[in-house]
This record gives structure tokens, C-alpha cells and sequence, in this order.
């Protein structure tokens, strides 16, 4: 089977690229030198340039044997090396030196493109220092980071970049994670929060206890599940490796025909014919086809894992672009994951402030949003006592030597016509109502829900735009599950079981694949089940580590530039096999009529070859993020 130019590990990295520019500058010496021997002694041209093509051949003959080895005899460089040889005896020593300088050319161009593909990548690589200071014994110690202990307390100075992930100790601070997560706003984080390796901190010290070693760092974990999926061959790369099995050896065929056929049937020239023949043979090369795929793959996948989002195998990528349904979980996925306070009827300081009071303390979350929203009015919460839970219908304590109770809409007894009809109301939009009652009199009433996200229904009407059909699938009551996903502009089915969701996955995939998204825990035989599944997880192992594409920024809109990424890449992907083939079709058609000549033979594979790389990598160039786009419109 044919392969593309650089394969091979000489192909990668610095060395690689060195190496290149060295063949690259040799064979261009080389042939300078011919071209001036044989300005200098013309009878001495075809044998100087004999010599400089044979030279400058050498390197390419060296890999094409080595290739044979490997059981592929029909490579690249193998058609190259009998092109140039072939084009010796026929007096064409100064084409074929030609030849050799710029498929070098192309190796050194490609090589740099591909670099360019991968150096996201790469400067993952150099997000980590070197070193840490740790405390032992009170006592401040540099050590090496691979040799950082878990469980060591990491002390990190303002403006340091963290060098192993861990959790706060002591201290607060705002970490910048752009390069983890793609987050460019500051995180504020506390005591207890997660810190990850690579992370700068702002005008904070923290004290930060390691969790993971060097080489289970999210980067770390990041880089690896990147360079593997980069690897892996995509659908449509492996139609086309298989293609390009029966593709070469015909190419060859046709190559002898056209040496042959001519010559030997009509009796023209035969170097002419042999000529052309080998102009056949190096346009025919697929090298272009062979790389159009994979090097959108890689570069599709880096753009993503640029912009925090992990896609885990170039199948992934393209089974991303052809998603019409995508469906949500809706707690912690299309909303916040925890109740906020989103209404007070009643005087509101006041409501609050005893609210706050009988709520202190509490671990119920409807507790906590209301204790949370009185404290941030930011008056004074009286002290409560005697405080009881009463099981199913709410709480009840003495706040300033006087009865109050926090209690649902049913506990709570007989109500005014119009307390009624607020509750009613908000009650219809799927939020939980908590009655305020002072000795036993009406004082107010709290709502409370799990909101959607800041960026959901932005994120909604950007995948509605794309022409996918969008839909909730919720374990909460249809009521809801309809208020949060009517006001977002969604379908929503609700009272769903994690067995029911799974049944409505499949039934869905009848209709077209579909994209289940998920916060990557409860969700997790939905993520299994569908086409493709997506966690969502703000940079936790979850996220890295479950579904096929995950994000690490905690943002909904990744989803949106994800399925536009992968469009995307689809697009680059037609686009390079389109150049591929069309230019070696027109091409071809000008060497069997003699109307081109060898070293534009080599220049339309090695050009062709070039251009499908480029392609790919304007991508990586010209790809942004919603929330960036939306920044750069406002």
C-alpha cells in the first residue's frame, strides 16, 4: 500500500525535521553544481547530471528498500526512485535531478505543515514545570516534579504555575486554566477546590495537596488520549488505505502500458513513450489521497483538544458530523445542578432574613439555595432555636422568641385566593415553593429551581441553527422538565428512568444518530448506548475519561463547537480529495498527450500533497469558539 511523505518515525519531530532540510539542501547543492559544470563544460552535462541525480536519489532509494521490507514495495519514494532512474538512460538526467530537489521540497514543506498540525499538542507538553516546592516538616524543599510524592503539600507562590494537580489546603486564589481547559476568564478557587497542573496562579498563595503524579496530570492524560486518537485510522482513511492497495500496482500498469504499447503496437518512439510513462508514474502516485484524510483527522482533533474539547478517535470526529439528534440529560447538564432562589413574594429582606435563619445549617439543597441567597442580601441572620425537620412538609424553629416555619404549599394550610394563584403559577414552571409562616400567619413565600446554565439557551438556538433536532430526557416530572426545556426553545420528556432513557436512545438512533449528552456519572449507559456520547465534566477524570468526546471547559456551548468542528473537518476532508484527485486526473491527461514534463509530473504529487495539508490546517488557523465569536459580534 502506498504511504504519504514522512512516514515513518524519521518522519516526526525535530530530528525528523532536520533531517529533511538536510536531504532538501543536499540534492539542491547537487543539482546547483550540475547545472553549473554544465554551463561550464557542456559535454560534460549529462554525466554531471547523472551523478547529482543518483546522489540525490540515494537517501529516497535507502527508504523505499526499507519500506519493501516492511511488506509496502509500493511506495512513494520506491515510484520516485524508478522515475529518476528510468529518466537517465533516456537523456533526461537534468529533469530527474529536478525531481529529486522538489520532492525533497515537498517532504520538508509537508513535514513543517504536520508539525504545525501537532503543536498544540506539543505545548501541552510545556505547560508543567520542572520543579515544585513542597513543605516537609515546615520546611520549604525544591523537587524535581516527577519525583513529586502524592500526598505532599505543593506551596504555590503568586504568579506561579502549578506543577502537579491537587486540592487547595489553605489559601484562595483566581488560577488562570486557559491552556487546560480553554476557559480564558480567571477561576476563583478556595479551599477544597480542584487545581490542575499547567494552571497559573493569580495574586494568591496556596498550599496544595498532590493528588496525582506527573504522569496522571489531566495534561498529562490530555496529551496521551490526543496522540492516540490523532493515530487512529478514521472510516474514511482506512476506504482510502484500502483504495490505494489496488490503486498503486494499477498505476503501475498503466505506466507500462504507456512505455509499451505505443512503441511495440504503432511503432513510435520509444523514448518518447518511456518519457511519458514515467511522468504517469509520478503523477499517478497517491500520496495526496492517502494524506487528505488523516491530516484533517489530526488536525480536527488538535483544534479540538485546543479549545478543551477531547474527542477520542478520528471515527468519533466524523461520526460527529453526521449527528441530527442530539439529546440532553437536564440536571447538571442543561442546568447548574443544584436549586437557586428565583423568586420572594413578600417583603423580601424580611422574608429571607428569618428564612435564613431556620435554613442555616441545613443539607438539604432547597436549605442551602435559600440560606445561600439570604446571606449574599448580605443583612445580618438572626440565630434560630429549637430547630425541627418535619419529614415531607419542611422545617420549623423559634427565630426572636417567635414561631417560624419554612413549609410546602400543602403544609402550610389555608391560603389567601391570591397567595394561592402566585403559587400556582410558579409552581406551573417547575419550581418548588417554600411558605413562610410567622406564629402561624402567611409572612411570604420562596420559589426555587435548577436554572439552566448562563450559555444554554444561546447553545440551543446555535445547534437549532445547525439543523439538528433537539430534545431533553429528564428523570424529574414532565412539568418540570417542560418549564426548563420550553423556556430554552426544547422538547423534554420527563419521568424517565436511567432503563427508559436507554430505550429512548434507541428508538431516536431509527430516526437518525444521536449525540447523548451527559454530565458522564448518572448518564452512563445512555452515553454508552448512543451514536456518539459526549460528558460533560469541567476537567475531571469524567470528562477525560468517559464517552467518546468529553469537555473540559464546564461550558454547555462546547457542544455547539464541537459538532462544528467536526463539520468542518468533513468539509476539509472533500475538499482535499477533491484537490487530490482532480489534480492528478488533469494532469495525467497532459502526460499521456506530452504536453507536460517530469519535474512538473513531481511537482503536481508533491504540490498536491502540500496543498491537502495546508487545507487541513486552516482549520486549525481559523477555527474559534462560540463564546469568542459572540464576544467579537457584541
Amino acid at each position: 500500500m502506498a504511504k504519504g511523505h514522512g512516514d515513518g518515525d524519521e518522519g516526526h519531530g525535530t530530528a525528523g525535521k532536520h533531517r529533511g532540510l538536510a536531504i532538501f539542501l543536499i540534492a539542491s547543492a547537487l543539482a546547483g553544481t550540475a547545472y553549473l559544470v554544465s554551463w561550464l563544460r557542456p559535454e560534460w552535462a549529462a554525466w554531471a547530471f547523472g551523478v547529482a541525480a543518483v546522489l540525490a536519489v540515494g537517501p529516497f532509494a535507502a527508504k523505499a528498500l526499507k519500506k519493501a521490507r516492511a511488506g509496502s514495495p509500493f511506495s512513494i519514494e520506491t515510484l520516485v526512485v524508478i522515475a529518476v532512474l528510468g529518466a537517465l538512460p533516456i537523456g533526461a538526467g537534468a529533469e530527474a535531478a529536478v525531481v529529486v530537489v522538489l520532492f525533497s521540497l515537498g517532504e520538508l514543506l509537508e513535514g513543517f505543515a504536520a508539525e504545525r498540525a501537532r503543536s498544540g499538542l506539543t505545548a501541552l507538553g510545556r505547560l508543567l514545570p520542572t520543579t515544585a516546592v513542597i513543605e516537609v516538616d515546615g520546611e520549604r524543599r525544591t523537587v524535581d516534579v516527577s519525583a513529586l510524592p502524592i500526598g505532599s503539600i505543593m506551596l504555590v507562590s503568586a504568579g506561579e504555575r502549578i506543577a502537579a494537580d491537587g486540592k487547595i489546603v489553605t489559601g484562595r486564589s483566581s488560577l488562570n486554566e486557559a491552556a487546560i481547559t480553554g476557559e480564558s476568564a480567571p477561576v476563583d478557587k478556595v479551599v477544597g477546590d480542584t487545581v490542575f497542573a499547567g494552571a497559573i496562579n493569580g495574586d494568591g498563595s496556596l498550599r496544595v495537596e498532590v493528588t496525582s503524579d506527573a504522569s496522571g496530570s489531566v495534561v498529562a492524560r490530555i496529551g496521551k488520549l490526543v496522540e492516540e486518537a490523532q493515530e487512529t485510522t478514521a472510516p474514511t482513511a482506512r476506504f482510502i488505505d484500502r483504495f490505494s492497495a489496488y490503486y498503486t500496482p494499477a498505476a503501475l500498469a498503466i505506466a507500462a502500458l504507456v512505455a509499451l504499447g505505443p512503441p511495440l503496437v504503432l511503432g513510435e518512439p520509444w523514448t518518447q513513450w518511456i518519457y511519458r510513462a514515467l511522468m504517469v508514474l509520478l503523477i499517478a502516485c497517491p500520496c495526496a489521497l492517502v494524506l487528505s484524510t488523516p491530516a484533517a483527522i489530526a488536525t480536527g482533533i488538535g483544534t479540538a483538544a485546543r479549545h478543551g474539547i477531547l474527542i477520542k478517535s478520528g471515527a468519533a470526529l466524523e461520526q460527529l458530523a453526521k449527528i441530527g439528534i442530539v439529546a440532553f440529560d437536564k440536571t447538571g447538564t442543561l442546568t447548574l445542578g443544584r436549586p437557586v432562589v428565583t423568586d420572594v413574594v413578600g417583603d423580601r429582606a424580611e422574608v429571607l432574613r428569618l428564612a435564613g435563619a431556620i435554613e442555616a445549617g441545613l443539607s438539604h439543597p432547597v436549605a442551602k439555595a435559600i440560606a445561600a441567597e439570604a446571606q449574599a442580601q448580605g443583612e445580618a441572620i438572626p440565630a434560630a432555636e429549637d430547630v425541627v425537620i418535619r419529614q415531607g412538609e419542611g422545617v420549623a424553629g423559634k427565630v426572636e422568641g417567635r414561631q417560624i416555619s419554612l413549609l410546602s404549599p400543602r403544609a402550610a394550610g389555608t391560603l389567601a385566593a391570591d397567595v394561592t394563584a402566585s403559587i400556582e403559577a410558579l409552581e406551573s414552571q417547575g419550581k418548588t415553593i417554600a411558605v413562610l409562616l410567622r406564629d402561624g400567619a402567611y409572612v411570604g413565600h420562596i420559589a426555587v429551581r435548577d436554572e439552566p446554565r448562563g450559555d444554554a439557551r444561546s447553545t440551543v438556538a446555535e445547534l437549532t441553527s445547525l439543523g439538528l433536532r433537539l430534545l431533553m430526557l429528564s428523570g424529574d416530572n414532565q412539568r418540570t422538565a417542560s418549564a426548563v426545556a420550553g423556556g430554552l426553545g426544547m422538547e423534554a420528556e420527563g419521568h424517565l428512568m436511567p432503563a427508559d432513557k436507554l430505550s429512548r436512545i434507541h428508538e431516536l438512533e431509527k430516526e437518525a444518530p444521536v449525540l447523548m449528552v451527559g454530565d458522564g456519572v448518572n448518564d452512563a449507559p445512555a452515553l454508552a448506548a448512543a451514536s456518539l456520547g459526549l460528558a460533560m465534566g469541567g476537567g475531571t477524570d469524567v470528562a477525560i475519561e468517559t464517552a467518546d468526546v468529553g469537555l473540559l471547559r464546564d461550558r454547555l456551548s462546547g457542544v455547539a463547537d464541537a459538532i462544528r468542528l467536526a463539520r468542518g473537518t468533513r468539509r476539509t476532508i472533500v475538499v482535499n480529495i477533491a484537490i487530490a484527485v482532480g489534480l492528478k486526473l488533469v494532469f495525467l491527461v497532459l502526460a499521456v498527450f506530452g504536453i507536460t514534463n517530469l519535474w512538473t509530473a513531481i511537482l503536481a504529487d508533491t504540490g498536491a500533497t502540500v496543498l491537502v495539508t495546508l487545507n487541513a490546517l486552516v482549520l486549525f488557523w481559523t477555527f474559534r469558539p462560540a463564546s469568542t465569536l459572540r464576544a467579537r459580534s457584541a
